[in-house]
């Protein structure tokens, strides 16, 4: 009986495991549409000649080091 509480508890820990995991990937999703659309706005508010250049960059630099962190997976889909 102990052996099979050791499995159960096993794969209860993989499955909680594997739910955090998805959840931050969620999230890290979440966050790279956030800076896109932030960079976007930036853009649009740059074109418009309401915003700066200096805003636009800031926003592409953030992007970028969202990228290098987290991967560009969220641009995909």
């Amino acid at each position: 009986m102990a052996g099979f509480l050791d499995r159960a508890k096993e794969q209860a820990q993989g499955a909680l495991q594997a739910g955090k995991q998805k959840a931050d990937e969620v999230q890290q999703q979440r966050a790279g549409n956030d800076l896109l659309k932030k960079l976007g706005t930036a853009y649009y508010a740059e074109r418009s000649g309401n915003g700066s250049p200096e805003a636009t960059q800031a926003a592409l630099s953030a992007l970028e080091a969202h990228i290098a962190t987290h991967g560009d997976g969220f641009l995909r889909g």
